[in-house]
């Protein structure tokens, strides 16, 4: 058995929380040891692979085991989710799998359900709509619901699919979903009936959860919403700028801030994903070009205007253009940045009035340099 716990050589981080808790993994992810247990601590700052071995695994602790379906690859889970997954073709088509705790209902089923819609393009559905779409399948011994969803990526405009899960346990809701290239992911479905039919959660209390992550079933006697909270789901972690307002991010956003500048001036900042290249760089900058009614630009001038900027892990891309808002008729101005983490593209797009652009123009940059995926 593997553990991040550490021995008498080797001991553990002291920055441990009390409450980290170990998962066990039904065989290996990887290689040719697939038949073995592994015991992963989730800890505030473990390191990316397992460096001690130790023989005695705190079996007093919750445990959510299942089994990797072959096709899949282990990668870094992130600071949301309890796991994350990968598949890759050689022909470079990718496909996203994550598995996310969350405390509460988490919104309930049919806002996150039109969320993942907006994502691929569709429009909201009825909560008649989506159950009746919805695929009845088995996670960890109970009825659960499977929605499919194919469309277009919003980011790239490339074929995309998304197969979702939602499973609520005591107090907490547990998001399983894969998300990338409409074929490869279709074809996945096989597999990931199969992960959610292995998932055997073998303990009524709170699961194991990822560092940063927020609290589930701190107080039990207080009802959870089933609407109003902003999901943090598939969120990285970050240090959000004094002055920037997070409201909902509707359908196609994994977060949103709004900002307001002097005399009133308002901007916007918005992040979003897509798995793979999400549409490449000239795509994308053209595309926020047409935003601002420029036309778009050759290869040649893209390569004139975008500049680097040094992020956690690596650089982003980064450009910056004023023009007249599409949809006001206002003047207005943009900053965007392009990230690419484990085979997913990161967006962030600072938006609004000149004034209000070029004030928060720093704290924008700085907030995107900080990012924690």
């Amino acid at each position: 058995m593997k553990t991040l716990s550490g021995d008498k050589k080797n001991p553990a981080p002291t920055t441990w929380p009390r409450w980290a808790a170990t998962v066990l993994l039904l065989g290996a992810l990887t290689g040719c040891d697939r038949g073995e247990i592994k015991v992963y601590r989730v800890a505030k700052e473990a390191p990316t692979t397992p460096e001690h071995d130790h023989t005695a695994p705190d079996l007093g602790k919750p445990h959510l085991t299942w089994k990797t379906p072959a096709t899949w690859t282990e990668v870094a889970p992130g600071q949301m989710r309890l796991a994350s997954f990968k598949v890759k073709t050689a022909d470079g088509k990718l496909a996203d799998i994550s598995v996310i705790p969350l405390p509460g209902l988490a919104g309930g089923d049919a806002p996150n359900v039109n969320r993942w819609r907006g994502q691929v393009g569709l429009p909201e559905a009825t909560p008649e709509e989506i159950e009746q779409a919805a695929e009845s399948v088995t996670i960890g011994g109970r009825p659960a619901k499977l929605h499919n969803l194919a469309g277009t990526n919003t980011a790239s405009g490339e074929p995309t699919r998304i197969l979702a899960a939602i499973s609520t346990r005591g107090d907490t809701t547990w998001f399983f979903k894969i998300t990338g290239d409409d074929a490869l992911v279709a074809a996945q479905k096989p597999a990931m009936l199969e992960f959610l039919q292995s998932l055997d959660f073998n303990s009524t209390s709170p699961a194991a959860l990822p560092p940063n992550h927020p609290p589930i079933g701190s107080d039990p006697t207080t009802p959870t919403p089933t609407t109003g909270p902003i999901s943090r789901e598939g969120q990285p972690t970050w240090q959000v700028p004094t002055g920037w307002t997070e409201v909902p991010g509707g359908q196609f956003l994994v977060a949103k801030f709004t900002i307001t500048g002097v005399d009133a001036a308002q901007a916007a900042v918005n992040v979003s994903r897509a798995a793979g290249e999400g549409g490449g760089l000239a795509g994308n900058v053209n595309r926020w070009r047409k935003q601002l009614g420029l036309a778009e630009f050759s290869t040649t001038e893209l390569e004139r205007v975008v500049k680097s900027l040094k992020v956690v892990g690596g650089k982003a891309a980064l450009v910056e253009f004023s023009g007249t808002d599409s949809r006001s008729g206002q003047p207005a101005a943009l900053v965007a940045a392009i990230v690419t983490r484990d085979g997913v593209t990161w967006f962030y797009k600072l938006m609004g009035a000149a004034s209000a652009v070029a004030g928060q123009k720093a704290a924008f940059e700085k907030f995107v340099s900080e990012v924690k995926y």
